[in-house]
């Protein structure tokens, strides 16, 4: 313990552990809160602490169940001493830290109100320095909410939220203008949105969030590092809204399904860099809208997987100035889609030397260099019309499908020009990047994890093409 932060007496920590009955889980809550200017409060036992603790105190709630709302007013570290939960009693917020510098940790915080207009939340900071690590924070409308509070850390938090239509639920971490924020190793749950707004310099890593509308939400949020989260069964994984300066590094982003249904998303985005992360089952790997907006530097997508998805990248027209190179596309139904008219002219499929590994290449490597010898192309007629009726993909793998490949093979004048070329494509799967630092792919979902291992397998089997066997179309390089 630190010497130099006073510890409140042992009789008075003692007396925080006689505790009052917890009402029921499942009692109706009370009305929300007024203003809280308005509020009359009435401290409980840890509210007392904390009015008795001198500045830099180290304030121990010994174990129980708390039923009280806090505001903290001064800098203090507030430990729980054991399984301490405090429980806001269905209404408003609960806890409110309105001095910098300000430490809690190991607490299990539950049941605020429900009230959306007033964002009824279990933790809000309204200071800067904030350190909130090691909570269990569960059936609470906003979860941990950071407004105009830089420099804190949020770190080993499971945020659950509450059981309510998604629509309906507030987002289980928000930052309002909080640079220089470090964001890890939390679990958040059944929540609406983790949004960053208006905040600089923020890192997000080594978090997971499952069944929420978007795993991690950026707006107008600059100089952000994303790394080695996971996000798995949300609407989207990660999604970048008028941001600059983002690096995307080695997340796992599988099976996000919702309506939207993308891995990754990027609107007006720039100065980006997507490198190493693995997208699996999704309804869309990647979805690129405006971004990169500048013309400056090119938006770069390099040793990522992308696999079994619905589509693996999909192109607004408006999306140029981007650069793939050295990424896996294994066994997506549509590699590469343009949500609408157009080619992709615009953004380029290789670097120098390097392409990408494509599972449905048709061309060979004579000289064993790793490099295909014929152009990558995608033109087939069938990919083309779904680009423009997306309603068509209820015949995928139908004989409708195979009849209009007949035809566009039959009769080149109705085929259509290719939406993208890779002059140098690999012959051999990048090595799979996107796994746990230091760790193992134990963290990947099983069944996602085994449709990678099933799909890279079977291209790894499809290395050994015979190379008497030319492209359908495509030329030399």
């Amino acid at each position: 313990m630190n010497t130099s932060s006073p510890v409140l007496p042992l009789t008075v920590l003692l007396a925080c552990s006689a505790a009052p009955a917890l009402q029921p889980d499942h009692e109706a809550p009370a009305p929300g809160p007024r203003a809280a200017e308005d509020v009359p409060r009435q401290l409980g036992e840890i509210g007392r602490l904390l009015e008795a603790a001198p500045p830099g105190a180290t304030v121990l709630v010994q174990p129980g169940v708390y039923r009280e709302h806090l505001r903290i007013t001064r800098p203090v570290t507030l430990v729980a001493n054991g399984a301490v939960v405090i429980d806001g009693g269905g209404s408003g917020d609960i806890i409110e830290i309105a001095a910098p510098g300000v430490t809690l940790r190991g607490f299990t915080i539950r049941n605020t109100g429900i009230d959306l207009d007033k964002e009824n939340a279990a933790i809000r900071v309204l200071a800067p320095r904030a350190v909130i690590r090691d909570n269990i924070v569960d059936d609470v409308l906003f979860g941990i909410d950071l407004r105009e509070a830089p420099d804190s850390l949020v770190a080993n938090n499971r945020i659950g939220g509450k059981d309510l239509d998604i629509a309906r639920r507030g987002d289980g971490l928000r930052l309002w203008r909080s640079d220089r924020t470090t964001v890890e190793d939390n679990v958040i749950h059944d929540g609406r949105d983790a949004i960053l707004w208006y905040s600089k310099g923020v890192i997000v890593r080594r978090n997971t969030g499952h069944d929420c509308r978007y795993g991690l939400h950026l707006m107008f949020s600059d100089d952000v590092t994303i790394s080695d989260n996971e996000f798995t069964r949300n609407s989207v994984g990660i999604y970048l809204m008028y941001s600059t300066g983002v690096e995307i590094n080695g997340n796992r982003l599988i099976q996000n399904r919702g309506p939207s249904g993308y891995g990754l998303g990027l609107k007006e985005t720039d100065r980006f860099v997507v490198r190493g992360n693995l997208m699996v089952g999704n309804r869309s790997g990647i979805y690129i809208d405006g971004s990169p907006f500048s013309p400056d530097v090119p938006g770069e997508f390099t040793a990522n997987t992308i696999a079994g998805n619905d589509i693996g990248v999909t192109f607004l027209p408006s999306a140029r100035g981007n650069l793939l190179h050295a990424n896996n596309f294994i066994d997506n139904f549509n590699q590469v889609a343009v949500a609408g008219r157009g080619n992709l002219d615009a953004n380029q499929f290789w670097k120098g030397d390097s392409g990408n590994f494509w599972s449905d290449y048709t061309g060979y490597d004579q000289n064993r260099d790793g490099v295909g010898d014929f152009v990558h192309e995608s033109a087939t007629l069938f990919e083309d019309l779904m680009d423009r009726e997306p309603s068509l993909r209820l015949f995928l793998f139908s004989p409708a499908q195979q009849a209009v490949e007949f035809v566009g093979r039959a009769v080149p004048a109705v085929r259509p020009e290719p939406k993208f070329t890779d002059e140098v494509p690999l012959m051999r799967p990048v090595p799979v990047a996107a796994l746990p630092t230091g760790g193992s792919p134990a963290r990947i979902p099983l069944a996602a994890g085994g449709a990678l291992l099933v799909t890279l397998g079977g291209s790894l089997l499809g290395l050994a093409r015979d190379p008497a066997v030319r492209p359908a179309h495509g030329g030399v390089r």
